[in-house]
């Protein structure tokens, strides 16, 4: 068993630019640079991959939700700090974008689920945020949208691999070519938003979900997470032995004989996540 972080609706805070509380099972991660659109900088990376840290420490933590100070979710990379530190230094940008790739896939392959609260527009490395999340409820107002292309610049954090995958090859090209942000309702038949609601209504839909997500036995959500993940990368034969395989471990766990124990005393499970 991991540390556990104090259950708190106080904010715990790696850097002033991310803002972190522990409340009900569920780690919220609140991007805190609303005058800069919650941009990447250096130390909001670095924020998001201490904050990850420690969730992971934690049994108690069933889920991290990310969301945005402001009406921004995120605009993605700090180009002002690309222009004023990096400039024209290309080992030092390349330092840069692999930091933010290595924090998103840190995020994407996070054991637990992820669950994106869009409170506003999320742009080019903010729409590579999302991609890395497991589930994702949107505000009505939201917009998501690539952007590079409005710029002249190529996706660093993902968009050109996880975007077809999530939206389709075709769909996903016309985001990428033509740079336009569409309303997050626009995105549900495709899958990539699980859910819009209203703008007054999001953390309370972040909080319905957590709360669903509570009595899970993690070792179980960490699994399933992880076949769906590694299975989309195989043949359908592949991927259904790699589940049967992961079955004969899991029938070992505690999780699972308490969960049959449950069901036959007709009572509610007492997961350990082990």
């Amino acid at each position: 068993m991991g540390h556990r972080i104090s259950d708190t609706s106080a904010p715990i805070q790696p850097s002033e630019e991310i803002l972190v509380r522990s409340q009900e099972g569920g780690l919220w991660m609140t991007l805190n640079r609303p005058e800069a659109m919650n941009a990447l900088s250096p130390r909001l990376v670095s924020g998001i991959n201490d904050t990850l840290d420690a969730a992971e420490a934690d049994e108690s933590i069933k889920a991290v939700i990310l969301t945005g100070t402001g009406k921004v979710f995120s605009a993605g990379g700090d180009l002002k700090f690309i222009q004023s530190k990096i400039g024209h230094d290309q080992k030092a940008l390349n330092a840069y974008l692999e930091s933010v790739r290595a924090m998103m896939c840190r995020l994407e392959k996070f054991p637990r689920p992820v669950i994106a609260l869009v409170n506003g527009l999320a742009f080019a490395g903010g729409l590579e945020l999302v991609l890395c999340c497991d589930l994702v409820i949107a505000a009505r107002s939201a917009k998501l949208g690539d952007a590079h292309a409005n710029l002249g610049l190529l996706p660093g954090g993902g968009a050109t691999v996880r975007l077809p995958r999530k939206i389709g090859v075709t769909r996903a090209k016309y985001l990428l070519f033509t740079g336009e942000s569409l309303p997050a309702e626009e995105f549900v038949a495709s899958g990539l938003v699980n859910q819009v609601v209203d703008d007054d209504k999001l953390m309370d839909a972040g909080r319905s979900l957590v709360q669903k997500l509570q009595s899970k036995s993690t070792l179980a959500l960490r699994r399933v997470k992880s076949l769906v993940d590694d299975g989309l990368q195989q043949s359908q034969e592949i991927a259904l032995r790699m589940e049967l395989q992961a079955g004969e471990l899991h029938a070992h766990s505690h999780d699972m004989d308490e969960g049959l124990k449950a069901f036959s005393e007709k009572r509610s499970p007492k997961f350990k996540g082990s």
